[in-house]
């Protein structure tokens, strides 16, 4: 199959060329378009990655920033540490939380927030069984 489906404008490239394409569910998500194996880090990068953050206005993309950033979304969102240990793939917690996961005054807002509604919620339900 070739890519004149996406890009009516290159058929002319793709007279010749069979061309695999899947997209079921269990399918790579970035493939080689001739043999459909695993493409390389580094073209997965310079070719998709680099040029999505250069649109996004985002100068400097590479897998750690990657890493970094999910690490640090999973953590604001509210994840366990120990989940987001486990998506990084990390044996010990200590470097998901002090490299990985960022620091980010509004989760700190939140967290404290939620630790005053908890306390506030225990102390209630103490005060209604002394009375």
């Amino acid at each position: 199959m070739c890519l004149q489906r996406w890009f009516p404008e290159q058929s002319a490239q793709c007279s010749g060329i069979s061309r695999l394409r899947s997209d079921g569910p269990e399918d790579l998500v970035f493939q080689s378009l001739r043999k459909g194996v695993p493409m390389s880090d580094h073209n997965i990068l310079s070719r998709h990655l680099k040029p999505a953050g250069e649109k996004l206005g985002i100068r400097w993309v590479n897998w750690q920033v990657l890493r970094r950033s999910y690490a640090t979304w999973l953590v604001e969102s509210g994840a366990d540490p120990k989940a987001v240990q486990g998506q990084m793939r990390h044996s010990r917690i200590g470097p998901t939380m002090d490299i990985y996961a960022q620091f980010v005054p509004d989760s700190q807002r939140r967290a404290v927030a939620l630790m005053a509604e908890m306390v506030e919620g225990r102390t209630s339900k103490l005060a209604q069984v002394v009375n």
